[in-house]
């Protein structure tokens, strides 16, 4: 059964409570569909709050204590709940069981990006092997539409071409798996403090959700044998005291020798930011079955990390801002899938040998995926040890005696690089003429003070698998992008342009034949989209957020000129609201993902 929209499920509660009359004070709507949205969509839920409703007074007051409450109400009827839930859990095939009962290691309202979700599975064990030749990716992808398509795990996000992008659970189905998961012994988790049970529990896998965790947390709650700890919590200071200015302040407990205990450790991943290491923690060489670790620290990664030879996925945060160093030996684990580095890192150039008159290079076949790499360490002998990447992020820093004139970055030997973001960090070149894209791109981004001029954009038209690209943050510069009849983006079909002092935008219908989704961010330059859009036959949707009042009209005109030739398949959307100025200040002075 498919979910229910807000004014499906309003219905659904009013007929429930009021019946068909729907005799029932006006300002009850307001504050009945915050309830019906917090319900998710979900109708066993909507009906069971109706039933809790409809026994109450009908008074503002108590229908907000109600929508204030709405977790305990559901928590308090376990009976009207768990059967149903468990009738599409236990007609699951077994394949899919651990699967479902893995979302369980994330917090409430946790949004999981589909890359990390693949990642984990795979290091958890869930998909062993491949099947019909697809790689376990795929296999990965194909487990969680199959999911999707149950309903029991719900889409936070997805790309323009339909791609999973986030994922997340609906409440009452966090509750059912949390208790599904204790029951079968598939995962304790943690989430009242301090009221922590003292005995060990003999499950594998572990996920604290707490506010505080405390070393003593870990020694009696976790089994050596231990396959997965996920941690969510801060770490409960253990001692304060003053400093030279009478301040309070805590000293964080040791807890480094806590992960040795786990020798069968496959996944260790610390996902609150405010948990950080003043170096690697080097016990975690000894976890030897380690498969999937994240970590905040500060200083560079250790050369030992290369005894971790099982490990699939790599993910490091700085503690402190700062560039991260990964060590030659990184180049000896064959089996890394994944290089998450939150910082510029830095990768240094894979070693040669010479075997018979030839130079074997020692890389790493298997790496699909490597983020933060730093613009200076994007070099031929790097990327010719990393032959299988098909997605990758550069931080482009430089500086006045690093210019990029001098620095050109060949892409040439990815010949399976898909996905590539750019973020800008300290100097912008003035043209694309240094950067040499791989022509098996599909999706770019470009992110930060670049100041691309325009005419460099439009030669991005050569790349002729290009179907995404994302130009953010002054990343083009000029106040007119005007296109010839031969700059062509024949493949693209998602535009996205945020905050560019663009003015003028001269284009046919020919610039983008196959666009299907055109989004403007912040454009307030902007005078009009050209008009010649409407006659792209397959799009679909031009969204403006924050844009211009004749750039707006614009948008209209082409909507309506549509409509009125029988074309109904265009939609287009327009939001305001005060994100522009709140995302400029964030900008310069915080950290925004709008």
């Amino acid at each position: 059964m498919n979910l229910l929209n807000l004014e499906n499920g309003w219905k659904l509660l009013r007929d429930k409570v009021f019946g068909s009359k729907h005799d029932y004070p006006s300002e009850l709507e307001e504050i009945g569909k915050k309830i019906v949205k917090k319900c998710q969509g979900l109708p066993l839920t909507i009906t069971v709050i109706a039933g809790h409703l409809s026994k109450m007074d009908r008074t503002l007051e108590c229908w907000k204590d109600v929508a204030r409450t709405l977790s305990e109400i559901i928590a308090s009827h376990p009976d009207k709940f768990l059967g149903v839930l468990g009738l599409s859990y236990h007609h699951l095939p077994n394949r899919l069981k651990p699967c479902f009962l893995s979302m369980s290691s994330f917090p409430e309202d946790f949004q999981v990006e589909t890359w990390r979700l693949i990642q984990l599975w795979i290091a958890e064990g869930f998909i062993r092997t491949s099947e019909n030749g697809e790689s376990l990716e795929e296999v990965v992808i194909n487990y969680l539409e199959d999911l999707i398509s149950r309903n029991l795990i719900m889409v936070r996000k997805r790309r323009f071409n339909g791609e999973i992008k986030a994922c997340g659970i609906h409440d009452l189905l966090r509750e059912f798996c949390l208790i599904e998961a204790e029951t079968t012994k598939f995962m304790h988790v943690g989430r009242t403090y301090p009221t922590l049970p003292t005995q060990k529990h003999n499950v594998h896998r572990f996920s604290f959700q707490t506010e505080y965790y405390s070393v003593d947390d870990c020694r009696k709650l976790l089994s050596p044998a231990a396959r997965s700890i996920y941690l969510f919590s801060e770490r409960q200071p253990s001692a304060t005291h003053y400093n030279f200015l009478g301040l309070l302040i805590y000293r964080r407990p040791v807890i480094l020798d806590v992960f040795s205990r786990f020798n069968l450790l496959r996944v260790l991943t610390i996902f609150n930011l405010g948990v950080g290491f003043r170096s690697f923690p080097l016990v975690i060489k000894k976890l030897f079955h380690l498969r999937y670790l994240e970590v905040r620290f500060n200083g560079d990664i250790p050369a030992s990390i290369s005894e971790l030879q099982n490990l699939q996925t790599l993910i490091v945060h700085a503690h402190l801002y700062r560039d991260i160093i990964s060590p030659g030996r990184i180049w000896m684990m064959k089996n890394l899938r994944h290089i998450h580095l939150g910082a510029p890192g830095y990768l240094p150039s894979p070693r040669r040998e010479g075997i018979q008159n030839n130079h074997v290079v020692i890389g790493m076949p298997n790496l699909e995926e490597l983020s933060g790499l730093s613009s200076a360490k994007c070099t031929n002998e790097v990327f010719f040890g990393i032959p299988n990447l098909k997605k990758m992020k550069v931080h482009v820093v430089y500086s006045e005696e690093d210019r990029l004139a001098n620095h050109l970055i060949d892409m040439s030997s990815l010949t399976k690089l898909e996905a590539l973001t750019c973020c800008w960090h300290n100097y912008s070149p003035d043209s694309l003429k240094n950067f040499g894209f791989q022509t098996s791109l599909k999706r770019l981004t470009l992110d930060g003070w670049f100041e691309f001029p325009w005419e460099g954009i439009s030669t991005l038209a050569m790349l002729p698998n290009l179907e995404e690209l994302k130009l953010k943050d002054q990343a083009a510069y000029g106040e007119v992008w005007k296109l010839s009849d031969e700059d062509k983006f024949k493949s693209l079909k998602f535009l996205l342009l945020r905050w560019l002092n663009l003015e003028h935008w001269e284009a046919s219908s020919d610039s983008f034949p196959n666009l299907k989704r055109l989004v403007l961010k912040i454009c307030e330059s902007l005078n009009e989209i050209p008009t010649e859009f409407g006659e792209i036959s397959i799009l679909e949707s031009i969204e403006l957020y924050d844009c211009s009042y004749t750039a707006e009209d614009s948008a209209r005109k082409i909507e309506q000129e549509q409509e009125d030739m029988g074309n109904n398949c265009l939609k287009v959307y327009i939001h305001n609201s005060y994100m522009s100025k709140f995302y400029i200040s964030q900008k310069f002075f915080g950290s925004s993902d709008y």
